[in-house]
């Protein structure tokens, strides 16, 4: 199957929307993109570039927004969360202004530019601030139907896309209005994931389900988690491991288990993670290499379901 960019997907489908829509907006911090030409080239009264200047970005792009523009404000992902938080935590979170942030490059998807590059804590930081929804995007459909959302129903929101060109997951057309989406059935486990990670976790899925084990994968895209959803697919499970390129500290396995303790439910959860004390280590020579330093390339990830499945 072809690799195809979710950054593409994403702007190209804003970019039809934005040629019949004249209220549509970018903002964008220095960043591009074959679709991000076009809107240069084509679309000038709806393209500003603000330069290397994350925080004026959301604050214009706020401000556009509150005009009644639908407005996307788009950088490298650590710089238009992190950077920018108390513009977000006001304008975004206690204003309750719909613009749409997007940022490229979630996880470790610029492994070669260390730490200061990598965004493994942004689930926990977003998802933290009220009436803020995030999308974790796991492949190019789900960035297409993602972005034709933000273009009909503008509201608070932030995108996580993958830099990492991948295959497609879903069936073109495949539309996402709930945020929980059943990849594979299985009887002895579930695996909930996020993002890039729902790949990985069906390759394991498929080489445990060789050895005679039968596991199911769950993608979890959208934050906060949908949980009449998610447990309508994971509440027969004894079973349930999480899985992100994210710090284990309060990203997709916290809310899991802020879901299972606060419902009393009887499941057995095993979080896969960056540990915290991996999060920030200067690692180079590619992302599986990184990767397998925190226990989350394939075969760590197949021993620890194993090994959670197998205990008693």
């Amino acid at each position: 199957m072809a690799e195809r960019s979710q950054r593409d997907a994403f702007w190209g489908r804003v970019y039809e929307a934005a040629r019949e829509d004249r209220d549509i907006v970018l903002v964008t911090a220095d960043m591009g993109a074959p679709a991000l030409d076009a809107f240069r080239s084509d679309l000038p009264a709806q393209f500003i570039n603000v330069g290397i200047a994350e925080q004026n970005a959301v604050s214009v792009g706020t401000g556009l927004a509150l005009a009644g523009k639908k407005v996307f404000a788009y950088a490298i992902a650590p710089f238009i969360t992190l950077r920018c938080l108390e513009q977000i935590r006001v304008g975004q979170g206690i204003m309750g202004i719909p613009l749409t942030l997007v940022g490229v490059g979630g996880g470790f998807g610029y492994e070669e530019s260390g730490p200061t590059h990598h965004l493994v804590e942004d689930l926990a930081v977003m998802r933290a601030i009220p009436g803020l929804t995030v999308h974790s995007v796991s492949d190019a459909v789900m960035a297409g139907d993602i972005a034709g959302q933000c273009c009909r129903q503008p509201k608070a929101r932030y995108i996580r896309l993958d830099r990492q060109a991948l295959p497609d997951l879903y069936p073109a057309g495949t539309a996402f209005p709930d945020g929980v989406s059943p990849l594979r059935a299985g009887r002895h486990g579930i695996i909930a994931a996020t993002g890039v990670m729902v790949h990985t976790a069906l390759a394991a899925a498929e080489r445990l389900g060789k050895a005679g084990l039968s596991v199911g994968v769950l993608d979890v895209h959208r934050f906060p988690v949908d949980e009449p959803e998610f447990l309508a697919h994971v509440a027969a499970a004894a079973r349930l491991v999480s899985l992100e390129e994210h710090v284990l500290p309060g990203g997709l396995g916290s809310a899991i288990a802020e879901i299972i303790a606060d419902r009393g439910l009887d499941i057995r959860l095993r979080r896969l993670g960056v540990p915290a004390g991996k999060a920030y280590g200067y690692i180079y020579g590619g992302r599986e290499l990184i990767r397998r330093s925190c226990g989350l390339d394939l075969e760590s990830v197949e021993s620890a379901i194993r090994e959670h499945l197998a205990a008693s």
